[in-house]
């Protein structure tokens, strides 16, 4: 288990952290930036419940996420009917992990509660917008992520589950989204059956630009990152995607993996499904 900031950053970039890092005596927070450097992905939990009074401790901290000129546009729905939980995961067979953990949070993007209010107060809503879903959306996200580091402090496992959305109008159905809400992604928590992953990152230098975007050398940054990460973890060529469309390839790295997985459209009724829900994305 990685124990210092320098060790940590090695682990998720796959190089050695900069001289400014080694050098440094201490750092302010250094055991929760550790632990934010070192997340890992957890799909195995143990056969036991997660007691109510941290669930809702965690839920408080989502809700203490960052948000958009204070709008508070993030709901949670928690999944806490076995039944639903298991059609959840009935319909994504290669995630079993979505029935397995004790604990199943769908989070959303919320414009319902503006819309009520300015009907409460007798005001126009006039921000029915892609800047609005884009608003609420992130504030979805923030507070997801934020659950995320909150229960990894305190010893639990998450796994976030976007592909939700690809069943996204029986995820409505079921959880009775009404207009105005959408989800965002799902969330498998529970306390870790085995240790995890971490999982290699893009670096720095991919990711960071000073001042102006700089996307010089991007090419030759992406093949460098692709082969740390190929030597680390290779993906086997039974786990290749769209094979019958490329071919085995020879060498399988990430930019390999995520181009084949966007070769093809993904999730093209998104837009039709928030003009169900009430959002006009203009």
């Amino acid at each position: 288990m990685t124990t210092t900031i320098a060790e940590c950053i090695e682990q998720r970039f796959g190089i050695a952290a900069g001289g400014a890092v080694h050098d440094a005596p201490e750092f302010p927070g250094e055991d929760a930036l550790v632990r934010i450097l070192g997340r890992r992905t957890h799909r195995r939990y143990r056969d036991e419940p997660v007691d109510e009074a941290l669930v809702e401790v965690l839920i408080g901290c989502a809700l203490s996420a960052s948000s958009k000129s204070d709008l508070q546009q993030a709901s949670i729905v928690r999944v806490r009917n076995s039944e639903r939980q298991a059609e959840i995961a009935s319909w994504l067979p290669a995630m079993p992990w979505i029935g397995e953990a004790p604990v199943f949070l769908v989070f959303c993007g919320d414009n319902l509660r503006l819309r009520r209010a300015a009907a409460l107060r007798g005001k126009p809503y006039p921000n029915n917008n892609v800047d609005a879903f884009m608003n609420a959306a992130v504030d979805a996200g923030l507070a997801l992520q934020t659950f995320t580091l909150a229960a990894e402090a305190a010893g639990l496992g998450c796994c976030p589950i976007s592909e939700v959305r690809t069943h996204i109008d029986r995820l409505t159905e079921l959880l009775a989204l009404p207009e105005g809400v959408f989800p965002v992604a799902g969330l498998c928590v529970g306390w870790p059956a085995r240790e995890g992953f971490v999982s290699m990152r893009l670096p720095p230098a991919l990711a960071v630009h000073e001042d102006v975007y700089d996307a010089a050398g991007l090419e030759t940054k992406i093949d460098a990152y692709d082969r740390r990460r190929d030597a680390r973890y290779r993906i086997p060529a039974d786990r290749q995607r769209e094979v019958e469309r490329f071919g085995t390839a020879q060498f399988y790295g990430w930019s390999e993996d995520k181009t084949r997985q966007y070769s093809r459209p993904a999730r093209p009724g998104f837009r039709d499904y928030l003009h169900r829900q009430g959002f006009a994305l203009e």
